[in-house]
């Protein structure tokens, strides 16, 4: 039994196919359907349906659970299925994807002149001169890694001066030796924004963050043509942007114009990993429910930690001024100083890389941080969704994507590089081979694609409040309380009536649970830094 129109009818709905000219990947796709009746097609409609309600595609001329048809041919016909919209396994987009493949629709490249995606990068071997720097930095001599490695020093000595190659073999030994090594150095997300051309703030917020709508405060806003803000405890931290319902002058009617960006900054990365661990999740159980709703990226931050020092921004800083790197960009910049930290950045938008001082950048915050120095990836629009791309379709590793990116477009060297190699048309390959690399540069990308990338999930806090208060209020108090005058401030204190951003921190702060999936599940927060890696962990989904 099929209603079309509120009639309901004997017919039994047929799938033939989907119908629209150009393949979009989209929530709602364009189908065929036949009315079948005695054995025989008796009408068809060209339906829009729910992709997601729809699961998957069905083969052609069979049965589809349409319970619904309204419209028109003016307006067009909707169909609703038969099938509970929780049920988040959608293939649509997949099958989809696959026709665009089919059609020939090329995949953007953000790697010029590499012609085939799945081909692995050149990933540079460990030199000798890494391997001294490395035994540098782990404080110890040639006698005491040979010790530790179980071999004799001066088989380490004829690594350190170029006579032996160093094998995988040996670093793989080394690492588990010294297992400081691998945790030297973290990749995570840092900035995450996503735009839904098909959704609201709240559908976002129910549906793909599955965050407690309550602990969002709602408010006007007029930035990026939107008209509206939900923003987590009252803070610009994790918040959705789009346009508030209106009503109608002409009807009456209250209308809600589709479309909305998430932001997730770089504290809304860390806050946000605390949902997903309510939810069981991983990002990538994230971006991957995140595309089934017709969610892109629009921006992603991928920061590389070293809290090893083992990049020297002073270092980094004068090698730009003596032209001791390569960039694919010829646009660079380097602002700061020695006192407050260096920023180098390469490139401009869709895609820079960013050097910076992350120690001095937050203790001129008031902060404590063990990461020295960072090296972020700011990718926007199409750029962004390449890691994606790669992520998902070429199973590769977040880290490997990342550190393939990184060596492929910067390259820094131990002395300045003749402008004529500048103009060879293979000119990466020329410096390569005859201009020698910066140890802590090629070091840091010979050994990237052995690091973690981490989730590091934090709850929210008022730990920038208290930090405020101790730095600039309570000298004033302590004068107060000498004084006399404790008790009216107590007063002041107990009678205070918040505003309604302190009031969504007071209950985003003290809420262990922000998540709609949190009540079953057991998780201690206690130690809010216990990091989880991200790469080989797989999530179950929400």
């Amino acid at each position: 039994m099929i209603t079309i129109n509120n009639e309901p009818t004997a017919y039994t709905p047929i799938f033939l196919g989907t119908t629209q000219h150009s393949l979009r990947l989209s929530l709602e796709i364009l189908i065929m359907v036949g009315m079948k009746l005695n054995d025989e097609i008796i009408e068809t409609y060209n339906l829009t349906v729910s992709a997601i309600e729809l699961g998957q595609l069905p083969n052609i001329g069979s049965q589809i659970a349409i319970d619904e048809i309204t419209g028109s041919e003016l307006s067009g016909f909707k169909a609703k299925i038969r099938q509970s919209d929780a049920k988040i396994q959608n293939t649509v987009s997949t099958e989809l994807e696959n026709l665009i493949d089919l059609k020939n629709v090329g995949q953007y490249q953000l790697l010029k002149g590499q012609k085939d995606m799945t081909k692995e990068l050149k990933v540079p071997e460990l030199s000798n001169n890494n391997l001294i720097l490395m035994r540098q930095l782990l404080g110890v001599t040639q006698q005491e890694l040979a010790a530790a490695m179980d071999m004799s020093r001066k088989t380490v000595n004829r690594f350190e001066i170029g006579e032996q190659k160093i094998s995988d073999k040996f670093v793989n030994k080394l690492i588990s030796v010294y297992p400081q090594l691998s945790e030297a150095i973290e990749v995570q997300f840092d900035w995450v924004s996503l735009t839904f051309p098909d959704s609201t703030s709240k559908q976002v917020i129910d549906d793909v963050l599955r965050l407690q709508e309550n602990l969002f405060l709602e408010r006007p806003t007029s930035q990026n043509f939107y008209t509206r803000e939900m923003a987590f405890a009252g803070e610009k931290n994790i918040y959705i942007q789009d346009f508030a319902p209106v009503k109608n002058p002409e009807t009456q009617a209250i209308e809600q114009k589709f479309g909305t960006t998430l932001y997730l900054t770089g504290k809304g990365t860390r806050l946000f990993e605390k949902a997903l661990l309510e939810q069981n999740m991983n990002w990538r159980d994230f971006f991957e429910k995140a595309r089934q709703y017709r969610g892109h990226l629009t921006r992603l931050d991928i920061a590389i930690n070293d809290k090893w020092g083992l990049l020297d921004m002073n270092e980094l800083v004068k090698a730009v001024q003596e032209k001791r790197f390569w960039s694919k960009s010829k646009s660079y910049a380097v602002h700061g100083n020695v006192d407050d930290g260096w920023t180098v950045d390469f490139g401009k938008s869709p895609f820079v890389i960013r050097a910076y001082d992350k120690n001095k950048e937050q203790a001129n915050k008031g902060y404590d941080t063990d990461v020295k120095t960072r090296v972020e990836l700011e990718l926007h629009q199409n750029k962004a969704e390449y890691v994606l791309d790669e992520w998902f379709n070429h199973d590769k590793k977040l880290v490997d994507i990342t550190f393939d990116i990184l060596y492929t477009y910067l390259w820094f060297t131990n002395e300045p590089i003749d402008a004529q190699k500048l103009k060879s048309d293979k000119v990466r390959e020329v410096i390569e081979q005859t201009v020698e690399p910066m140890p802590a540069w090629s070091l840091l990308t010979a050994l990237g694609n052995r690091m973690k990338f981490v989730r590091q999930p934090k709850k929210q806090s008022v730990e920038r409040i208290e930090k405020w208060v101790l730095q600039s209020v309570v000298p004033s108090l302590a004068v107060l309380k000498k004084t006399g005058h404790w008790h009216e401030i107590i007063e002041a204190i107990n009678s205070v009536e918040l505003s309604a951003e302190h009031e969504k921190l007071v209950m985003a702060t003290t809420k262990n649970a922000i998540t709609q999936a949190s009540k079953q599940l057991n998780i201690n927060f206690e130690k809010p830094t216990k990091k989880y890696k991200e790469d080989g962990e797989q999530g179950k989904g929400a």
